[in-house]
């Protein structure tokens, strides 16, 4: 496969690759992972935030309809 960038994009990833040591094309493979990763399954930290999220929010009507 081949990956066209943009000047810019191809600068930014050869001085993030660098940064990381490692090869660009290393460095793009990981980035393609984990933006898949990211998007395709959520972690279980994002269902526990939600869980809090939906308990607090349940507890605070509880509350506004008992007064």
């Amino acid at each position: 496969m081949t990956l066209r960038l943009s000047e810019a994009e191809d600068a930014a990833l050869a001085k993030t690759a660098e940064q990381l040591g490692i090869s660009k094309h290393e460095a793009a493979r990981r980035a393609i992972r984990e933006l898949i990763d990211s998007v395709s399954t959520p972690s279980m930290s994002d269902w526990l935030a939600a869980a809090e999220y939906v308990g607090r929010r349940d507890r605070e009507l509880l509350d506004r309809l008992a007064q």
